[in-house]
């Protein structure tokens, strides 16, 4: 077990560095010049020339990319993700203030989604055949179609403009106002978790459905094991493999799936910050934020991984 975990964390930090990579130079590649950006954002009339680059030799973009790439990875080591072109502002400053905030609303929506939908999938795996198999699945099969950023806008027009009941957009901490941090959390949740609700029934119910035909779920019903007993107990450990791997890519979604629901709801968080930096070509905060998604995706799967061998005693990992 130990070697097999130190094997996939040297496997990380090489997804790591080609990831970062990749990012790297592939924003450098686009079209646009950061320094212009700032330049005509700033309060100043004009700037010459040489003013314009002497801000490109102060923010090291006058060197070669693989050296600048070299002291990025450097930087990162010591803990300094850089410094925003647009802000002036170090990038760890910002990310530690919108994270908390993206990961509230990403944990939350991972939770229910979670709860609901393997709940949901368990039921009509049960009850297959029945009316409330055909509800939960037509419903499910609406909920993997139905694209986020139209369920946002028709949640704000009616239960916002039209019943007034919610706030219409905007993030409050918990710890300010919780009563005020709920009602804004209501309408992103859903958002962010029909998804996951969604794809985790259907996920369920098919992996159920496969368990429950097996032979020892029969030799189980033939002791006359009490319903419950038989799924909650025999069943529902094996049905839930596959359905460990749709969760560990659900926690790598509670920061890189964010970004249209923060969007569509003005929240200051990872998702937005994301778009506005992708907008403004501010490197720092692009390459900072997909390096922490990238790793978030690298941890989870490492988990789900692990977590087969606890819920299957045949998977040994040499």
């Amino acid at each position: 077990m130990t070697t097999y975990i130190l094997r996939r964390l040297i496997q990380a930090v090489i997804i790591l560095i080609l990831v970062t990579a990749i990012v790297f130079f592939a924003m450098r590649l686009l079209p646009g010049d950061p320094i212009r950006m700032l330049v005509t954002q700033s309060d100043q009339a004009n700037f010459s020339e040489e003013e314009i680059e002497a801000l490109r030799h102060e923010y090291g973009l006058d060197r070669p990319l693989i050296v600048q790439y070299g002291d990025w990875l450097v930087d990162i080591m010591h803990g300094d993700l850089g410094t925003s072109i647009l802000q002036g502002s170090p990038v760890i400053n910002e990310i530690l203030h919108r994270l908390p905030i993206t990961f509230h609303l990403g944990l939350v929506s991972f939770i229910i989604g979670t709860l609901v939908g393997v709940t949901l999938g368990i039921i009509s795996a049960v009850r297959r055949g029945s009316w409330l198999d055909t509800v939960v699945t037509t419903l499910a099969n609406l909920g993997i179609t139905i694209p986020v950023f139209w369920l946002g806008v028709l949640l704000m027009s009616f239960f916002s403009v039209y019943l007034d009941w919610l706030p219409l957009m905007g993030y409050t901490s918990p710890f300010k106002d919780f009563w005020l941090n709920t009602r804004q959390m209501i309408m992103p949740v859903i958002c962010l978790s029909l998804f996951a609700v969604a794809g985790n029934a259907r996920q369920t119910r098919s992996a159920m459905l496969e368990v429950m035909h097996q032979d020892y779920i029969r030799t189980a019903w033939s002791k006359g094991l009490k319903e419950r007993v038989v799924v909650m107990r025999h069943a529902l450990k094996n049905g839930l493999i596959p359905v460990i791997t749709l969760l560990g890519a659900g926690v790598s979604h509670i920061l890189g799936g964010s970004v249209l629901v923060e969007t569509v709801f003005a929240i200051p968080g990872m998702g937005r910050l994301a778009i506005t930096s992708v907008v403004n070509q501010d490197y720092p905060f692009i390459q900072a934020i997909i390096l922490i998604i990238a790793a978030t995706t690298l941890f989870s799967n490492l988990v789900v991984d692990l977590a087969y061998g606890w819920l299957d005693p045949r998977i040994r990992y040499g």
